[in-house]
């Protein structure tokens, strides 16, 4: 006959408190653990979609203005002449002897290329190929360095313009942008291919700012090939020698969609990620962040409950041995022991109805039952403390200083979109805003964002009494007032209606505020209201400024100034509101 352990009273209160205390924790413990996780990767993923919108259309914009300038050289009259010229001479020696010859006439139309696209210090060479395949000009020596680029099979199969990512001969990344040259509009074969070389400065800056993406997080190209291109922020001599065939890049390339969520990257390590699939380029943006410092919070926060956890166990199971202990004395009095526990931290709902000592008894173990569970609920205030500490990445600091706000509305755009369907309306609204964002990038300025048909947008070396600042501003209006005409000819290649718009700017304190999560600033205060307000006072396609504004730019040479309207917000804010108009002849 086997030994039998008498469970006593005494031993069932002790376990039976300790089993509760267990059972509660565990649940809250597994509860915030599993909301936390869920809480945290969805603000992580919402930060990661929007790095991945923002620097994808940073480089989609980068991509079409290269392809845009090159389109300068494709079109050019004087180059088409050179290539016709030289194409006919079939001798080795001659065809040089006329290069030479006509050297400088390339390198002037190269000069005036540089002139319309502003010029760039991302520039490295400039090559025409001829039909044959043979290289007619360059503007650094690449004698006797024939690749791709200059092969005869390769000049026949460009039928159209393109960019591309290379590694370059001396193992640098080069941004190439090519078109085919042709005799007439509407010919089929091409007489020659213009190839423009450039550093990928511009590129790196967007994708190596790792604001907002803590230790681990990093941007990235890979091409078709599946082959990384832009540097790794872990491994040495990534570009083109790394292969990325991950979930998010065949997402890309098999199916042409964006993906988003959690996946192994490169080196086999579990990520959070976001792609931008630009398959029409042959490229796909990746932004990663390791699942270890996306977690840590968790985690440690994970480490701390499971020790308070513990701590309070063992209080548990404390206090229920000083109970058994009580319960060896008379009735009467471990009643009493079990009403002044209960007066204490413990009160635990048993439901024993029998009206002797043990009945009084089961009753005051209810009553600790309940204070149990207030000792929960105070672990989950304390979990929703913790939860409430992370908003505090959403809060944001501010500074202010006085900046050049402008604003750049389209006119009449309700009436134009009613007649648009919803494709046509985002095309319409798209080609606008894009090409001004352009501009501005161009000139310095920093795009805040757009609200519906207009961009916000300023110049943040304006905070100066130089006149430099404030006549690049001035630069960018006239720009983007003469581009008007590439913009409707854009519009109606896409069957849109031609656009009209106009351009106001304000002068004065300006409050940035810088979001935590975010590399996007947002600007606010009287300045911008008014810079918003005084736009309706512009006529389509020019530029009014205030009379802050005025007073910083009236003695720039190159522009008329002619008061139109005097403005009035409240009592305390009048000005005078004025055109702006670049001199002529």
């Amino acid at each position: 006959m086997g030994l039998t352990i008498p469970l006593t009273l005494d031993k069932k209160l002790v376990t039976l408190a300790i089993f509760v205390s267990v059972i509660g924790i565990g649940i809250t413990i597994a509860l915030s653990f599993h909301y936390s996780n869920i809480i945290l990767e969805e603000r992580i993923m919402d930060q990661l979609l929007s790095e991945s919108t923002i620097r994808g259309d940073s480089i989609r914009s980068l991509f079409n203005s290269r392809l845009q300038q090159i389109q300068v050289i494709g079109t050019d009259p004087m180059i088409r002449n050179l290539i016709n010229d030289l194409n006919i001479i079939d001798d080795d020696y001659v065809l040089s002897e006329r290069i030479s010859e006509k050297r400088i006439d390339f390198l002037i139309q190269i000069q005036a290329f540089e002139t319309t696209i502003g010029g760039s210090n991302e520039l490295e060479n400039v090559e025409i190929i001829g039909k044959n395949g043979k290289e007619l000009f360059s503007l650094i020596n690449t004698k006797n360095k024939k690749n791709f680029l200059t092969d005869q099979k390769f000049v026949k199969g460009v039928k159209g313009p393109f960019a591309e990512i290379i590694l370059g001969k001396d193992n640098k990344r080069k941004l190439v942008t090519v078109t085919p040259i042709f005799d007439k509009p509407k010919d089929k074969e091409a007489i020659g291919v213009a190839i423009v070389t450039a550093n990928t400065q511009s590129i790196d800056q967007i994708l190596l700012n790792r604001f907002g993406l803590g230790k681990t997080g990093e941007a990235y190209l890979v091409n078709k090939n599946k082959v990384m291109i832009t540097e790794s922020r872990f491994l040495e001599n990534a570009p083109f020698h790394q292969i990325v065939n991950t979930y998010a890049v065949s997402e890309c390339f098999d199916i042409k969609k964006n993906f988003h969520g959690q996946y192994a990257d490169y080196r086999q390590v579990f990520i959070l990620g976001s792609s931008n699939c630009m398959e029409d380029l042959g490229l796909v943006l990746l932004v990663e962040i390791d699942d270890n410092e996306v977690f840590q919070p968790v985690k440690s926060l994970q480490e701390k409950i499971i020790i308070l956890g513990i701590v309070m166990t063992l209080v548990v199971g404390a206090a229920a041995f000083f109970l058994s202990k009580l319960i060896s004395r008379p009735i009467i009095k471990l009643r009493n022991a079990a009403n002044k526990i209960a007066d204490g931290n413990f009160d635990i709902r048993t439901n024993i109805a029998t009206r002797d000592e043990i009945g009084d008894l089961s009753h005051s173990f209810d009553m600790m039952a309940e204070k149990i569970q207030d000792s929960l609920i105070k672990i989950r205030e304390r979990e929703d403390i913790i939860k409430q500490q992370k908003d505090i990445l959403l809060q944001f600091s501010e500074y202010s200083s006085n900046y050049c706000v402008c604003f750049v509305d389209i006119v009449g755009s309700t009436k134009i979109t009613t007649k648009l369907s919803d494709l046509e309306t985002s095309k319409f609204y798209s080609i606008f805003l894009n090409s001004m964002a352009t501009i501005v990038t161009q000139y310095g300025g920093i795009v805040v964002k757009n609200i519906g048909d207009a961009l916000l947008y300023y110049f943040p070396k304006t905070d100066t009494d130089e006149t430099e600042p404030f006549e690049n501003m001035l630069k960018c209006s006239t720009d983007m007032l003469m581009s008007k005409i590439k913009i409707d000819e854009r519009l109606a290649s896409e069957k849109l209606p031609d656009v009209n718009y106009r351009i106001s700017a304000a002068f004065g304190p300006v409050r940035v505020a810088i979001v935590a999560t975010s590399t996007i600033d947002d600007i606010f205060g009287i300045t911008v209201n008014k810079c918003a307000k005084i736009n309706t006072l512009a006529s389509p396609n020019t530029l009014v400024v205030d009379e802050s504004l005025y007073d910083k730019i009236k003695g720039i040479e190159g522009y008329d100034f002619e008061k139109i309207a005097d403005y009035s917000i409240d009592a305390d804010n009048n000005f005078s509101v004025y055109l702006v108009k670049q001199k002529t002849g």
